[in-house]
């Protein structure tokens, strides 16, 4: 962890905030009900993008990236614009105005569609590399660490 790296991850977080504030406020009409704009606008989107970058930007993806602009990318943008935070203290208070049916449609379609967004990311991100690649960086140490053992 390097002082460069701390300093692109709140770089990061801080445009990822201000993305989101931003569509928080274009979005407020249409989430007077229900908070599609936390739904859609951030956590869907963003969950697509952090699935699509870390899959093309992979070392060896289509488009390989630097590890500080994978930081900055995923844990500094993507962290500051698709935190599930707004979507707790939703369904909270969902939950509290007794609105259970609300609460329960908020938290299934929060996850099935962004697990969806994610994987979709994904599956286009490898069409593009033109091959199969792993979802993380993670995948790959896991992989090389296991060829030593062996």
């Amino acid at each position: 962890m390097s002082f460069t790296s701390c300093l692109l991850v709140m770089l990061g977080g801080a445009l990822g905030t201000l993305a989101r504030y931003m569509m928080t406020m274009l979005t407020a009409p249409l989430s007077r009900m229900m908070p599609w704009g936390t739904i859609v606008g951030i956590n869907v989107v963003g969950s697509f993008i952090i699935g699509f970058f870390s899959t093309l930007t992979l070392a060896d993806g289509r488009y390989p990236v630097s590890d500080n602009t994978r930081l900055f990318v995923m844990m500094g943008l993507c962290g500051g614009y698709t935190t599930f935070s707004s979507f707790s203290l939703q369904t909270l208070d969902l939950l509290r105005s007794e609105a259970w049916g609300r609460a329960l449609a908020n938290v299934t379609l929060s996850v099935l569609l962004c697990i969806s967004a994610v994987s979709l990311g994904h599956l286009l991100a490898t069409h593009l590399n033109g091959q199969y690649v792993q979802l993380t960086q993670a995948e790959e140490q896991s992989d090389m660490e296991g060829q030593m053992e062996g």
